[in-house]
């Protein structure tokens, strides 16, 4: 992934004004640390925190406090997990290739406000009732809990 399509993501979540877990995975631009300029890292301490990669424990973050997750697959099992959490459990919303950040903040709002983000916190909840096994859930990941996430 390259540090542009990064910082697109990141401003789209700040520009949603919503609060959020970002999950980035470390190596995640180019094999490399991430590094974020200032102005955005100051932005989003003022509504996020950002947390490294926690694989398979991200939606056990999140289910508990009926959070839904937006995933940005990018490589790896990320495209299995994203079909998992969007598709089979519809409990995320998928983002596709180079995102742009109006994109991302008109997901984010959609997936926190909106009547599709609803639906989905009510079957988290389900879900987590039901010990993370409701009739749709079998097991899972997503690279972007935006807790709401990005690997």
């Amino acid at each position: 992934m390259s540090l542009q399509d990064l910082l697109e993501f990141g401003w789209g979540l700040v520009n949603s004004n919503q609060y959020f877990l970002w999950i980035i995975r470390t190596n995640l631009v180019d094999g490399k640390p991430v590094v974020l300029p200032e102005e955005l890292k100051e932005e989003i301490k003022a509504r996020g925190f950002i947390a490294s990669y926690l694989s398979a424990g991200v939606p056990m973050v999140c289910w508990p406090a009926g959070v839904p997750m937006v995933c940005w697959p990018d490589s790896h099992d990320q495209r299995v997990n994203c079909i998992q959490m969007c598709k089979k459990w519809e409990v995320g919303m998928e983002l596709e290739g180079n995102v742009k950040r109006v994109e991302v903040e008109k997901r984010v709002r959609e997936l926190m406000e909106g009547i599709e983000g609803k639906r989905m916190k009510k079957k988290v909840f389900g879900m987590e009732e039901n010990g993370g096994n409701s009739n749709s859930v079998i097991n899972l990941m997503s690279i972007g809990v935006f807790c709401s996430t990005t690997s």
